[in-house]
């Protein structure tokens, strides 16, 4: 791989207009020069598209049409990037600051995964904390099995090992997709500081139940019934124990 590895950043948005322009700002000012930035947008009618005019020549993609979903809209994303590493950076979330991209280049190595810890924000952007759970030392793909400890804004994942998301899912397939994903990675590079910030929210968020459901079934299908009940179980006493200590979590 070269010296200056090339990054896809991958932003996909509807209708969205009150936070699309800070997940833009994120990207177009990084300090560096390798990015392809693709913006898939799912003909958006609430004002989101002239904000995404205002960049357009710092976009290298810009794609305006209707999806079957967000992860649809994800994979049109992934078809068309040309970089090294690829990530996925929704309207609201930011890259964390505008040297990040360029540290973590430097610290790349030829890794199949790069990933760093992750900074919630509220509407305002106010920073209220960070994600209950911490980024593992060394992340494999089993890493996941006590939870998802990586933010999917916060992983950079090498092109060729990166496949289209599975669409029978609804609400969890950046699970499933990451999971893959790391199956395939013989090396993985732990940036040791903040890579994103995650806008508090979501659709997963919205929808906890269904996507509990969700989760428990990608989980089920990579890690077995009988362990998969039991490491819900840790999920669970760990929950109660943040709860107790430091109340509801926020991510």
């Amino acid at each position: 791989m070269s010296a200056h590895p090339k990054f896809s950043i991958i932003t996909v948005v509807y209708n969205n207009v009150r936070d699309i322009e800070h997940t833009l700002k994120s990207v177009v000012n990084q300090s560096y020069d390798h990015i392809e930035y693709i913006v898939i947008d799912g003909q958006s009618t609430d004002g989101t598209l002239e904000i995404i005019q205002k960049y357009r020549d710092k976009i290298t993609v810009l794609l305006s049409e209707k999806d079957k979903g967000i992860y649809d809209a994800m994979n049109k994303g992934l078809a068309l990037a040309t970089g090294d590493y690829v990530l996925f950076l929704n309207s609201g979330d930011e890259i964390y600051d505008l040297n990040s991209i360029e540290n973590l280049a430097k610290l790349s190595d030829d890794a199949d995964i790069l990933y760093g810890e992750t900074i919630l924000v509220d509407d305002n952007r106010n920073i209220i904390g960070e994600r209950r759970h911490k980024v593992p030392a060394h992340f494999d793909w089993k890493s996941f099995r006590y939870g998802m400890n990586i933010c999917h804004q916060a992983i950079y994942i090498k092109r060729d090992i990166a496949e289209p998301y599975d669409l029978n899912y609804k609400l969890c397939a950046d699970i499933d997709w990451v999971i893959r994903c790391a199956k395939k990675a013989k090396k993985s590079v732990n940036a040791q500081q903040y890579v994103a910030r995650y806008l508090v929210g979501g659709m997963s968020k919205q929808r906890h139940k269904e996507s509990l459901k969700e989760r428990f079934a990608i989980f089920k299908h990579y890690y077995g019934t009988i362990p998969n009940l039991f490491n819900h179980g840790i999920i669970a006493l760990k929950a109660i124990w943040y709860r107790l200590n430091y109340g509801k979590p926020q991510d």
